[in-house]
């Protein structure tokens, strides 16, 4: 049998990469944030005017949270996400994936859903 017509090759093949790439479009919204706000140390906007921007825009929605993270300085937080998950375990949800993507010197903007389910059993 020839090898010409043969498809396996002696050597390893290439790795395949893949990109998976999701936008969301939506109005644009005063205050220019989302749910989460992550501030880097280097940033060119601090977590001071990153308060009063929020607290201008958006009076008493905001936390701001100041964090001992490598890459970031402040977590800027929509308080109604609290109200779902308390602070001591969306921050570093929050923090680990925000510095997969991010670096010192950057503010990223997150959009957050958090679903809560509960199911409850009554007596008949």
């Amino acid at each position: 049998m020839s090898s010409k017509g043969s498809s396996i090759s002696s050597r390893p093949s290439e790795p395949v990469r893949k990109a998976e790439v999701t936008i969301r479009l939506s109005d644009f919204e005063i205050p220019p944030m989302q749910d989460v706000l992550l501030v880097g140390k280097r940033a060119p906007i601090g977590p001071e005017a990153v308060r009063r921007m929020v607290d201008a825009l958006s009076p008493e929605q905001y936390a701001i949270v100041p964090v001992a993270h490598d890459v970031f300085e402040a977590v800027v937080l929509k308080k109604s996400l609290l109200k779902f998950l308390p602070e001591d375990k969306v921050l570093p949800i929050l923090l680990e994936e925000g510095s997969r993507v991010a670096t010192d010197t950057t503010v990223v903007k997150a959009q957050v859903n958090i679903v809560v389910q509960v199911n409850r059993a009554v007596d008949l």
